[in-house]
């Protein structure tokens, strides 16, 4: 375990019982999210490649418009 977990963790159990569980909730879930788009980008190479190559085709068709957040 790296330092700045340990620091967390350490952190983590000052709190309330009921705001370690929400923490403990979101790391877990976020794990879990992190898991499952690994998975699905595992799968599909083949489908990212395509979507790059049209994204870059229309790109450079002047079919895009630059995002302005």
């Amino acid at each position: 375990m790296n330092n700045l977990l340990e620091k967390a963790i350490s952190k983590l159990k000052t709190l309330p019982s009921d705001q370690q569980e929400a923490v403990a909730r979101m790391i877990l879930e976020e794990i879990e999210d992190e898991r499952q788009w690994d998975e699905s980008f595992a799968h599909s190479p083949d489908l990212l490649a395509q979507l790059a190559a049209e994204a870059m085709a229309e790109y450079r068709a002047g079919k895009t418009q630059e995002l302005d957040p």
